[in-house]
């Protein structure tokens, strides 16, 4: 009995080892093969998500391709279009807010008789004029002229406290604070973009209007310019070319009838000066490598020998300066060379490449042909004797002579064009110089 049992015990362990060896030998291979087919599903839909994947990037590529040349000729057309506007700008929607700064000077009907006659429209230059000093005269004057301008006064006339030898310049600070209360009120006020400033003891040429006009696009596009100025500070009759079209760079502020934006002021203004802001304005800190605008031959002519100044300059040059007579229609010419990656190529390539003669050679006409010529100076001894030899306004400020750009001051001499200009490898200038 026992054996029986033992022998049924046997049995049954032995068939159920063997039905579990088959199921795990026989059905283990149906297992890997579950899982090859899961895997290769897995391999197949990771296959078709990386098509779609390379797909969208190359849809998403071509859109970038698009865009990048589609804005490679929007620059182009942008800079093409920045280029031509200058030349075929329309300039109807212009508008160039006019200050006029007056004090005690009743003659400051000449200026704004002249500004209204010349004037072009009232809506494309309105006229602002400033009074300081409430001096009753000159405020009737002022008055008179009813709608055709506006007149602002400055309401702060309070003295000036100085002591020691700034008492003599107390007229300076009264203009400084005078001009930084004006030229807050047009910008911020009034809300003008571009400012032309005049004095009130200016004359101003017929095209005066024209010009400032046919320049403002350019004032506004190109960074490296912050002025565009009437005045040639050596624009005496024996030192300009009776050539009214032309026009230059020049590193040096002229001022005398000049134009201004809303930017640069809104820069200059938390800094303004207590006096002298004219040479503030000449100083490194503030002009920061950038150049103004001017004429060969001059649109305005000041006719105030008394002033503040004393008639400083008045009667051995300001008084000399030729007033032009002869309109140009600079709004229809393209006016584009004056950018400053146009000008600076062919303005080197004019000055150094004209012959250089000395100074005795030029005075005695010991010269051969009637073309441009370039005088060397290397220091600021040499420019001073050089210049007040030639007629030429031989000061500096901040180390920039009058009309100079890049150290070149042109001029003419017995009829014919004269660079004065420092070396070639000129470095800069040095405000050292004065």
């Amino acid at each position: 009995m026992r054996r029986r049992t033992f022998v049924f015990i046997v049995t049954l362990a032995l068939l159920s080892w063997a039905a579990f060896t088959y199921r795990l030998f026989l059905q283990r291979p149906q297992g890997k093969a579950q899982r090859s087919i899961k895997f290769q599903q897995q391999l197949e839909l990771l296959e078709v998500e990386l098509k779609d994947q390379l797909n969208s990037n190359n849809e998403l590529l071509g859109l970038l391709q698009n865009f990048r040349s589609k804005y490679s000729n929007s620059i182009q057309i942008l800079k093409n279009s920045t280029q031509d506007s200058l030349s075929n700008s329309d300039f109807s929607n212009v508008v160039i807010g006019v200050l006029v700064f007056a004090c005690n000077r009743v003659t400051v009907k000449r200026n704004l008789d002249q500004l209204l006659k010349f004037r072009p429209s009232p809506q494309q230059f309105p006229i602002i004029v400033s009074q300081d000093c409430g001096h009753e005269p000159t405020t009737k004057v002022i008055l008179s002229y009813g709608d055709q301008l506006t007149l602002i006064q400055h309401p702060d006339q309070s003295d000036i406290p100085l002591s020691g030898k700034e008492k003599k310049f107390k007229g300076y600070y009264k203009i400084a604070r005078h001009y930084g209360w004006a030229l807050n009120e047009t910008f911020f006020r009034f809300n003008f973009k571009s400012v032309i400033i005049v004095e009130d003891d200016l004359d101003i040429a017929p095209d005066f209007f024209e010009y400032f006009l046919a320049t403002h696009p350019i004032l506004h596009s190109d960074p490296t310019l912050w002025c565009v100025s009437a005045w040639n500070d050596n624009g005496k009759d024996s030192l300009v070319a009776f050539e009214p079209e032309l026009l230059y760079r020049s590193d040096f502020f002229p001022g005398l009838g000049w134009m201004l934006t809303k930017s640069l002021w809104i820069e200059l203004a938390p800094k303004w000066p207590k006096a002298f802001w004219d040479d503030w304005i000449r100083q490194p800190a503030q002009r920061r490598d950038r150049a103004c605008i001017r004429p060969e031959i001059s649109r305005t002519k000041t006719f105030g020998k008394v002033g503040v100044s004393n008639g400083l300059f008045y009667e051995k040059h300001l008084k000399f300066i030729r007033l032009n007579d002869k309109a140009v229609p600079f709004t229809k010419q393209d006016v584009s060379y004056l950018k400053k990656d146009n000008y600076d190529v062919a303005f080197v390539k004019q000055v150094y490449g004209a012959p250089s003669v000395t100074l005795s050679q030029l005075q005695r006409g010991n010269i051969d042909h009637s073309e441009p010529v370039r005088i060397s100076y290397e220091n600021k001894d040499v420019f001073k004797k050089t210049a007040k030899s030639l007629g030429l306004m031989d000061d500096f400020k901040s180390g920039v002579p009058r009309t100079g750009y890049r150290g070149v001051v042109s001029f003419m001499y017995k009829g014919r064009r004269v660079y004065l200009a420092p070396p070639a490898d000129w470095k800069g200038y040095d405000p050292t110089w004065s």
